[in-house]
């Protein structure tokens, strides 16, 4: 019996194309923290491999914690005072970002009908973001944290996608079997080959599905408007 629906969000429910996406952020973000001493590449850098560090992270901290003991290895403790100040950007200046993204009106038509359908909607997006970034990017698209049953951010994750760990952490965390699960994502490795290793059903989302030479499986694709007849053949 069908409980619950997972939904990635770059490029499945926010339209985006995420080098585009990235390279804008990243411009806002080393605009925000270049007169606090930050040099942007050197800021880009250590991001990218604090990133790595999430999605490698084996569940003994939370992703949270991976990042920042990274960040304070390269910029030394005391920069970790600046995490107001990067909190700060992801509250503010990084709403900027939602000049790369496209609409998708039928959003918020989905997540209704699985509410009206005693379905648990779950934001299943990778948690390499802070929560204040999450709730940011959701109102890209008119949405809220509120609007979802879990939102995964860097501070409540201890996993990242591909490792199937971050799917089953949530199914043990929410008491959901994974034939109790249908994950809507774009990406073939992070969210196909996740969900499956994790025993979750998947179907890409058509538009910026990301084909990943890493992947040993393909998924049937769908459009934005075939979701909500896909999840009905299921309950």
């Amino acid at each position: 019996m069908l409980k619950a629906i997972f939904f990635d969000l770059d490029g499945t429910l926010l339209p985006l194309n995420e080098e585009e996406f990235t390279k804008y952020y990243f411009k806002l973000l080393t605009t925000k923290a270049a007169p606090y001493g930050y040099e942007p590449q050197k800021l880009i850098d250590t991001i990218w491999k604090g990133t790595a560090l999430m999605y490698q992270n084996n569940g003994e901290k939370t992703n949270e914690e991976v990042f920042w003991n990274f960040f304070t290895s390269v910029y030394g403790k005391e920069k970790l005072k600046d995490k107001a100040l990067f909190d700060e950007f992801y509250g503010k200046e990084f709403y900027g970002a939602k000049a790369c993204c496209r609409e998708n009106p039928l959003a918020k038509d989905i997540l209704r009908f699985c509410t009206q359908n005693n379905l648990k909607p779950f934001l299943t997006t990778n948690p390499i973001f802070p929560h204040v970034g999450q709730k940011t990017r959701l109102s890209f698209l008119g949405l809220k944290e509120e609007d979802f049953a879990f939102v995964s951010y860097y501070e409540n994750s201890r996993y990242s996608k591909p490792n199937p760990q971050y799917f089953l952490d949530i199914l043990e965390k929410f008491s959901l079997k994974s034939d109790e699960v249908i994950l809507f994502g774009n990406n073939t490795y992070e969210d196909g080959d996740c969900a499956y290793k994790a025993g979750i059903k998947c179907y890409l989302v058509q538009g910026f599905i990301i084909y990943s030479p890493k992947a040993k499986y393909s998924y049937p694709e769908i459009t934005m408007e075939e979701v909500i007849p896909t999840i009905k053949k299921y309950l």
